[in-house]
Protein backbone atom coordinates (compact mmCIF):
# COMPACT_ATOMS: atom_id res chain seq x y z
CA UNK A 1 0.00 0.00 0.00
CA UNK A 2 1.47 3.35 -0.94
CA UNK A 3 2.07 5.39 1.79
CA UNK A 4 2.88 9.64 1.35
CA UNK A 5 6.05 10.53 3.29
CA UNK A 6 7.34 14.00 4.12
CA UNK A 7 11.31 14.18 4.50
CA UNK A 8 13.10 17.07 5.42
CA UNK A 9 16.69 17.59 4.79
CA UNK A 10 16.64 15.82 1.73
CA UNK A 11 18.74 17.30 -0.72
CA UNK A 12 21.64 15.30 0.50
CA UNK A 13 23.07 12.51 2.80
CA UNK A 14 21.46 10.60 5.32
CA UNK A 15 17.81 12.35 4.55
CA UNK A 16 18.38 11.43 0.13
CA UNK A 17 19.56 7.80 1.66
CA UNK A 18 16.05 7.88 3.40
CA UNK A 19 13.94 9.29 0.63
CA UNK A 20 15.29 6.36 -1.77
CA UNK A 21 14.43 3.98 0.64
CA UNK A 22 11.19 4.78 1.03
CA UNK A 23 10.64 5.55 -2.71
CA UNK A 24 12.00 1.59 -3.50
CA UNK A 25 9.32 0.59 -1.54
CA UNK A 26 6.61 2.70 -3.80
CA UNK A 27 5.57 5.62 -1.56
CA UNK A 28 5.07 9.22 -2.56
CA UNK A 29 7.00 11.65 -1.07
CA UNK A 30 7.39 15.29 -0.42
CA UNK A 31 11.00 16.23 -0.48
CA UNK A 32 11.90 19.24 1.88
CA UNK A 33 15.05 21.21 1.92
CA UNK A 34 16.77 24.67 1.90
CA UNK A 35 18.65 24.10 -1.23
CA UNK A 36 16.22 23.99 -4.26
CA UNK A 37 19.19 22.48 -6.70
CA UNK A 38 19.84 19.98 -4.39
CA UNK A 39 16.24 18.96 -4.66
CA UNK A 40 15.50 18.63 -8.07
CA UNK A 41 19.04 16.48 -8.47
CA UNK A 42 17.18 14.47 -5.52
CA UNK A 43 14.13 13.67 -7.51
CA UNK A 44 16.07 12.85 -10.86
CA UNK A 45 17.61 9.96 -8.43
CA UNK A 46 14.21 8.24 -7.12
CA UNK A 47 12.98 5.41 -8.79
CA UNK A 48 8.95 6.53 -9.65
CA UNK A 49 7.79 10.08 -10.39
CA UNK A 50 5.14 10.42 -7.85
CA UNK A 51 7.48 12.79 -5.56
CA UNK A 52 7.58 16.50 -5.20
CA UNK A 53 10.06 18.96 -3.82
CA UNK A 54 9.54 21.89 -1.58
CA UNK A 55 12.23 24.14 -0.92
CA UNK A 56 12.06 25.58 2.71
CA UNK A 57 13.63 26.32 5.64
CA UNK A 58 12.08 24.73 8.54
CA UNK A 59 13.64 26.48 11.49
CA UNK A 60 11.44 29.52 10.30
CA UNK A 61 7.43 29.31 11.01
CA UNK A 62 7.33 30.69 7.62
CA UNK A 63 9.01 27.45 6.01
CA UNK A 64 6.74 24.86 7.91
CA UNK A 65 3.63 26.93 6.36
CA UNK A 66 5.11 26.75 2.86
CA UNK A 67 5.52 22.55 3.09
CA UNK A 68 1.75 22.42 5.06
CA UNK A 69 0.34 24.56 2.14
CA UNK A 70 2.56 22.31 -0.73
CA UNK A 71 1.28 18.57 1.18
CA UNK A 72 -2.83 20.55 0.31
CA UNK A 73 -2.02 21.59 -2.87
CA UNK A 74 -0.56 18.12 -3.60
CA UNK A 75 -3.93 16.47 -2.41
CA UNK A 76 -2.36 14.46 0.35
CA UNK A 77 -4.97 14.54 3.09
CA UNK A 78 -2.99 12.10 5.07
CA UNK A 79 0.86 11.98 5.99
CA UNK A 80 1.51 8.25 7.13
CA UNK A 81 5.72 8.88 7.51
CA UNK A 82 7.58 11.78 9.08
CA UNK A 83 10.96 12.17 9.11
CA UNK A 84 13.01 14.82 9.98
CA UNK A 85 16.87 14.78 8.86
CA UNK A 86 17.22 18.42 8.99
CA UNK A 87 19.75 19.83 10.68
CA UNK A 88 23.48 21.58 10.91
CA UNK A 89 26.14 22.41 13.15
CA UNK A 90 27.81 26.00 13.25
CA UNK A 91 31.18 25.55 13.02
CA UNK A 92 32.18 29.19 13.95
CA UNK A 93 34.69 29.93 17.13
CA UNK A 94 32.58 32.01 19.66
CA UNK A 95 34.57 34.84 21.39
CA UNK A 96 32.37 37.20 23.17
CA UNK A 97 28.77 35.98 25.16
CA UNK A 98 26.82 37.79 22.19
CA UNK A 99 29.01 35.06 19.81
CA UNK A 100 28.06 32.29 22.25
CA UNK A 101 24.39 32.89 22.16
CA UNK A 102 24.20 33.30 18.26
CA UNK A 103 25.93 29.93 18.05
CA UNK A 104 23.99 27.79 20.37
CA UNK A 105 20.64 29.77 18.86
CA UNK A 106 21.83 28.32 15.70
CA UNK A 107 22.21 25.02 16.77
CA UNK A 108 18.76 24.83 18.42
CA UNK A 109 17.27 26.77 14.84
CA UNK A 110 18.67 24.10 12.71
CA UNK A 111 18.45 20.86 14.52
CA UNK A 112 15.53 21.02 16.84
CA UNK A 113 13.04 23.66 15.08
CA UNK A 114 13.56 22.41 12.16
CA UNK A 115 11.38 19.29 13.43
CA UNK A 116 8.93 21.09 16.09
CA UNK A 117 7.82 22.82 13.09
CA UNK A 118 7.84 20.42 10.34
CA UNK A 119 5.85 18.09 12.71
CA UNK A 120 3.53 21.02 13.94
CA UNK A 121 2.87 22.13 10.62
CA UNK A 122 1.28 18.55 9.29
CA UNK A 123 0.26 17.30 12.94
CA UNK A 124 -3.54 17.36 11.77
CA UNK A 125 -2.94 15.70 8.84
CA UNK A 126 -0.87 12.54 10.58
CA UNK A 127 -2.83 9.41 9.95
CA UNK A 128 -4.78 8.23 13.03
CA UNK A 129 -4.07 5.44 13.85
CA UNK A 130 -0.57 4.44 12.29
CA UNK A 131 1.47 7.09 11.51
CA UNK A 132 4.88 6.98 12.01
CA UNK A 133 7.57 10.27 12.82
CA UNK A 134 11.31 9.38 13.08
CA UNK A 135 13.48 12.01 14.23
CA UNK A 136 17.13 11.86 12.98
CA UNK A 137 19.39 12.98 16.54
CA UNK A 138 22.95 11.93 17.21
CA UNK A 139 25.20 9.65 19.50
CA UNK A 140 26.93 13.33 19.94
CA UNK A 141 23.90 13.50 22.38
CA UNK A 142 24.68 10.71 24.70
CA UNK A 143 28.72 11.40 24.24
CA UNK A 144 29.00 15.17 24.46
CA UNK A 145 32.10 16.43 22.43
CA UNK A 146 29.76 18.74 20.49
CA UNK A 147 28.76 21.48 22.86
CA UNK A 148 25.66 23.80 21.61
CA UNK A 149 24.90 20.67 18.96
CA UNK A 150 25.35 17.53 21.63
CA UNK A 151 22.76 19.88 23.79
CA UNK A 152 20.84 20.33 20.54
CA UNK A 153 20.50 16.99 19.39
CA UNK A 154 20.09 15.39 23.15
CA UNK A 155 16.65 18.38 22.95
CA UNK A 156 15.46 16.87 20.21
CA UNK A 157 15.66 13.19 21.81
CA UNK A 158 13.38 15.07 24.99
CA UNK A 159 11.13 15.91 22.54
CA UNK A 160 10.44 12.85 20.54
CA UNK A 161 9.63 11.14 24.10
CA UNK A 162 7.51 13.99 25.13
CA UNK A 163 5.49 13.70 21.86
CA UNK A 164 5.37 9.87 21.78
CA UNK A 165 3.65 10.16 25.04
CA UNK A 166 1.26 13.18 23.32
CA UNK A 167 0.32 11.39 20.50
CA UNK A 168 0.42 7.52 21.55
CA UNK A 169 -2.91 7.54 22.45
CA UNK A 170 -4.32 8.60 19.29
CA UNK A 171 -1.93 5.78 17.59
CA UNK A 172 0.89 7.69 16.25
CA UNK A 173 4.14 6.62 17.05
CA UNK A 174 7.46 8.87 17.52
CA UNK A 175 11.10 7.53 17.43
CA UNK A 176 14.41 8.32 16.95
CA UNK A 177 18.08 7.40 15.26
CA UNK A 178 21.44 8.66 16.78
CA UNK A 179 23.93 7.95 13.99
CA UNK A 180 27.56 7.81 15.09
CA UNK A 181 30.30 8.43 12.26
CA UNK A 182 29.04 8.17 8.60
CA UNK A 183 30.48 8.58 5.65
CA UNK A 184 29.00 10.20 2.56
CA UNK A 185 27.55 13.56 4.50
CA UNK A 186 28.11 16.86 4.14
CA UNK A 187 28.50 16.95 8.40
CA UNK A 188 32.44 17.35 8.34
CA UNK A 189 33.12 19.34 5.07
CA UNK A 190 36.38 20.06 4.97
CA UNK A 191 37.68 19.13 8.78
CA UNK A 192 37.88 15.36 7.93
CA UNK A 193 41.49 14.09 8.03
CA UNK A 194 43.08 10.68 7.61
CA UNK A 195 43.96 11.13 11.14
CA UNK A 196 40.45 11.81 12.48
CA UNK A 197 38.75 9.20 10.27
CA UNK A 198 41.17 6.39 11.94
CA UNK A 199 40.53 7.64 15.35
CA UNK A 200 36.45 7.85 15.06
CA UNK A 201 36.69 4.28 13.16
CA UNK A 202 38.58 2.98 16.06
CA UNK A 203 35.74 3.81 18.62
CA UNK A 204 33.73 1.46 16.52
CA UNK A 205 32.93 -1.87 17.45
CA UNK A 206 32.87 -2.64 13.31
CA UNK A 207 36.06 -0.36 12.71
CA UNK A 208 34.48 1.42 9.87
CA UNK A 209 32.16 4.02 9.39
CA UNK A 210 28.75 3.81 8.83
CA UNK A 211 26.67 4.85 5.37
CA UNK A 212 23.57 6.81 4.92
CA UNK A 213 21.99 3.60 3.55
CA UNK A 214 22.56 1.95 6.72
CA UNK A 215 20.66 4.66 8.76
CA UNK A 216 17.84 4.61 6.30
CA UNK A 217 17.31 1.17 6.96
CA UNK A 218 16.72 1.58 10.31
CA UNK A 219 14.25 4.43 9.73
CA UNK A 220 12.50 2.29 7.44
CA UNK A 221 12.46 -0.16 10.00
CA UNK A 222 10.70 2.29 12.30
CA UNK A 223 8.15 3.47 9.84
CA UNK A 224 6.91 0.02 9.05
CA UNK A 225 3.78 -0.90 10.27
CA UNK A 226 4.90 -4.17 11.99
CA UNK A 227 7.04 -2.17 14.51
CA UNK A 228 3.96 -0.30 15.39
CA UNK A 229 4.33 -0.94 19.17
CA UNK A 230 7.85 0.56 19.34
CA UNK A 231 7.38 4.08 20.06
CA UNK A 232 9.32 6.65 22.36
CA UNK A 233 13.06 4.69 21.55
CA UNK A 234 16.53 5.80 20.15
CA UNK A 235 18.44 3.83 18.17
CA UNK A 236 21.67 4.02 18.06
CA UNK A 237 23.16 3.78 14.29
CA UNK A 238 26.63 4.07 15.40
CA UNK A 239 28.37 0.34 14.65
CA UNK A 240 29.24 0.18 18.53
CA UNK A 241 30.73 2.91 19.31
CA UNK A 242 32.21 3.40 22.46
Amino acid sequence: MERTVVVSGAGSGIGLAVARRFAQGGDALVLVGRRPERLDAALKTLPHGRSVAVAADLSDPAGAERVRAAVAAQGHDRIDVVVACAGAVTRATPVTLADVADVWRADFRANVLTAVLLVQALRERLTRPGARVVAVSSIAAFRGGGDSYSAAKAALVGWVRSLALELGPEGIGVNAVAPGYVAGTEFFGDRMTPARHERLVARTALRRPGTPEEVAAVVWALADPAAAYVTGAVVRVDGGAI
